[in-house]
């Protein structure tokens, strides 16, 4: 595992699509880079429709941004279990996406604007 994380504003708009719903928009979202690991978008939660999210019991530990809590998508005609997650407390280096909400690829759509 790579232990270089860059984070930086995200260009343009972004959203967030499960199940047959928009999750969210935002113009605020940021860029995580870790490593040779593909880019990561995270939201901030003031940009999601959180009522779409229930927290799981699932957690994950990274020793270089913390320990993160998980969220399923409830959407009208799917749940999709662990589909997104938070770092709510995140290890210094990453301290920015506090407050943000990243979503696995294969599991919901990410896509720029």
């Amino acid at each position: 595992m790579g232990d270089h994380i860059t984070i930086r504003p995200a260009a343009g708009k972004w959203v967030v699509r499960a199940g047959g719903a928009v999750l969210g928009e935002s113009a605020r979202a940021l860029e995580l880079t870790e490593g040779d690991y593909p880019p990561v978008i995270y939201f901030p939660r003031e940009d999601l429709a959180m009522a779409f999210l229930e927290e799981t019991d699932t957690v994950a530990a990274c020793p270089f941004k913390g320990t993160a809590k998980h969220y399923d998508i409830h959407t009208k005609s799917v749940v999709i279990k662990n589909a997104a997650w938070t770092y709510e407390a995140p290890n210094e280096v990453a301290a920015a996406i506090k407050d943000h909400i990243a979503f696995y690829a294969q599991k919901a759509a990410v896509e720029q604007l």
